[in-house]
């Protein structure tokens, strides 16, 4: 088959997340993590789901802090870098600061990951372990075979209680004070967060990335009390990819069967290069008319060029690429435009401009008096297995 190119040269490769739209639901890093993504070509829609509420003047966290100053810990788990940096800072505002510090150095640190490693020492202090795996499943599991009856446990919290870590440790014979050094809350603003989800709703996002388990809870319980709740699942399910930054992340959404993709290292970089491999991927290739057709979330690689299409046209684009090569009739390209209106005109004027996007009228052929189709070419051999189609029911 040939293929239409710029005799002079190659055009240039086409970024691996162009043509995709990324929700974002974190609170904090949101502009960090936007900001990666759309350096390597997305779309972002950022629609928080959480907001954090530090705790610096809760009565728990003085009474806690106070506690374990009169009562030093025999072991200190620090679950997240900026949960015990906030502790610190709380406790150096009531006068507690190298007090606290003096209690906690007197026994073994824990940290469950890397960020909270950094934290403690940046105090000074040193952390004795550290679980690969950055979960407090590890963190639980390590603590249990060292044994802890009779040892006085303070655990910080990270945003939610940890029930089943502060029980396990209870039933083992450990005393166990909690440290509540802030919590999460749904954003002050749910607006931002009830439009990224009705983005996706309508089919306009590919991906939603998640950094936070309590986000996805939340994300989740905001379309319960709207009743949409069962429509979100059945596409993070099938056609919107659930991105995790991390198993403990991704627990809350694979707990409801719903596939994630995540890092091998829980970092946002991470994240965001795990997605670069598998968005491309994902995207569904035909041979058509003499041409390479890539359909992407919101536009089309032709011949390695980035094409935007309209929303109409995609979404055209997508219900003719169900069955390329074959007719498909003008009433059901209708009923697959928004509005379900009557007038086959629409349809017409939705080609047309899907047309002019793609660059070249003859990838979309009018079967007169029947309907349209894609203009596969049959020189390609068959059509590749593969990829998916973002939107919609699969290929």
């Amino acid at each position: 088959m040939t293929t239409t190119a710029s005799s002079e040269s190659a055009p240039p490769a086409v970024p691996a997340l162009a043509g995709f739209t990324v929700g974002v639901t974190a609170a904090r890093r949101a502009e960090e993590l936007g900001t990666m993504l759309g350096r390597r070509g997305a779309v972002v829609l950022h629609g928080p789901s959480i907001r954090i509420v530090p705790l610096a003047d809760d009565a728990d966290l003085l009474a806690a802090t106070k506690t374990l100053v009169a009562q030093p810990p025999d072991i200190t788990v620090a679950t997240t870098g900026i949960g015990f940096r906030g502790w610190v800072e709380a406790a150096e505002g009531w006068g507690l600061g190298s007090d606290l510090l003096e209690a906690l150095g007197s026994g073994t640190l824990i940290a469950r990951g890397p960020k909270a490693r950094g934290a403690i020492r940046a105090t000074g202090l040193m952390d004795a372990w550290s679980p690969e795996s950055e979960s407090s499943a590890e963190v639980l599991e390590h603590l249990l075979d060292e044994g802890v009856e009779g040892k006085r446990i303070a655990v910080q919290l990270h945003g939610e209680p940890l029930p089943d870590v502060v029980e396990a440790l209870m039933m083992a014979g450990a005393e166990v004070v909690e440290v509540p050094v802030y919590r999460w809350e749904p954003p002050a603003d749910i607006g931002p967060m009830d439009r990224l989800t009705d983005a996706v709703l309508a089919g306009g996002v590919d991906v939603l990335a998640f950094t936070s388990a309590p986000a996805a809870a939340s994300l989740l319980r905001r379309a319960d009390e709207r009743g949409v709740r069962d429509d979100l699942l059945r596409l993070l399910r099938g056609t919107v990819l659930a991105l995790c930054v991390g198993p403990v992340t991704a627990a809350p959404l694979e707990a409801l069967d719903v596939p994630t993709v995540q890092p091998h290292r829980s970092r946002l970089g991470a994240m965001v290069r795990r997605l670069e491999g598998e968005m491309p991927a994902r995207a569904r290739s035909l041979p058509v008319a003499g041409h390479w057709l890539e359909l992407r979330g919101h536009a089309v690689v032709v011949d390695g060029n980035l094409r935007e299409v309209p929303p109409n046209g995609m979404t055209l684009l997508q219900t003719l690429a169900r069955r390329p090569g074959r007719v498909v009739p003008r009433s059901e390209l209708l009923a697959a435009l928004p509005g379900k209106g009557n007038d086959e005109h629409a349809v017409e004027t939705a080609i047309a401009r899907l047309r002019a996007a793609l660059g070249n009228p003859k990838l979309v052929q009018t079967v007169v008096k029947r309907g349209y189709r894609l203009a596969l070419d049959p020189a390609a051999g068959p059509v590749p297995v593969g990829g998916h189609c973002l939107h919609g029911d699969a290929l």
